[in-house]
């Protein structure tokens, strides 16, 4: 019996312990295994507009256990589907560089573009030359997966313009550097928060910037599923003082791994 019970608590020690970087749950540094698909959907709104809902979905697949490769898109109604829209289409890579232990370091690479398409513009048309924008971003990605928990850091440059190729000085240029963590509570349940500063380079956004706070509890359904509720308040500086934006926005994940 004293054989079975330290057993038994050895498997809980490894299953809450030592926490792999490429399982589904929330994990900042997840990467899914060679062969593997994964989807994260997520549904997400704003206190200040709660009538209001973006439907996101990332989909993506293992083609080593080092390399991945994604693809996201997302689509909103605004104030009781008076207005609907196709937002965007990103396609993204990322590659691990370091694996290390319990080190990881990934090169992160996406090109997108959005919108595709708005309802309540009648003269717009599907990726029409007047409101679509195009995206390339690069960056990295790191930290370590320890026992119970984990700390990630990332930053990301992304060049916006009217063309996929137009490199010129008319386009936005943006950073984003942050830093994520998740802790687990037990085989079920673990909390995850996150805090990312958004900026630009370009002299006329005059500093413009802000900072993004995250807080969220996920749930595993099973060791390849979980489900996650979040909340985010952001505090900007566009033309002032920096100031907490009214109202904070929540949202929900639906996790696989496959």
């Amino acid at each position: 019996m004293k054989k079975l019970a330290l057993t038994s608590l050895l498997a809980v020690f490894a299953i809450s312990g030592a926490h792999a970087a490429n399982v589904i749950d929330g994990n900042p540094l997840y990467m899914p295994r060679a062969g593997h698909f994964y989807s994260v959907s997520s549904l997400s709104s704003h206190s200040e507009n709660a009538d209001s809902w973006a439907l996101g979905e990332e989909f993506g697949y293992g083609v080593t256990d080092k390399l991945a490769i994604n693809v996201q898109t997302s689509i909103s109604e605004d104030e009781g589907f008076d207005a609907l829209g196709w937002d965007d289409m990103n396609f993204g890579a990322a590659f691990r560089l370091i694996d290390e232990g319990g080190w990881k370091a990934d090169l992160l690479g996406e090109y997108g573009f959005g919108p595709l398409w708005r309802d309540h513009m009648p003269h717009a048309s599907f990726l029409d030359k007047h409101l679509t924008d195009y995206a390339w971003t690069v960056g990295a990605r790191g930290g370590y997966v320890g026992y119970g928990w984990t700390v990630a850091g990332h930053v990301l440059f992304s060049y916006v313009g009217d063309e996929t190729f137009n490199w010129g000085d008319e386009g936005m240029h943006i950073w984003r550097a942050g830093v994520d963590g998740q802790l687990l509570l037990d085989y079920n349940w673990n909390l995850v928060a996150g805090l990312e500063y958004m900026g630009f380079s370009d002299d006329w956004a005059h500093n413009a910037g802000s900072w993004t706070g995250t807080f969220g509890v996920n749930y595993n359904i099973n060791p390849s599923a979980f489900v996650g509720a979040y909340i985010d308040t952001t505090v900007a500086h566009y033309t002032g003082d920096w100031e907490f934006e009214d109202g904070v926005g929540f949202g929900f994940k639906f996790g696989i791994d496959f």
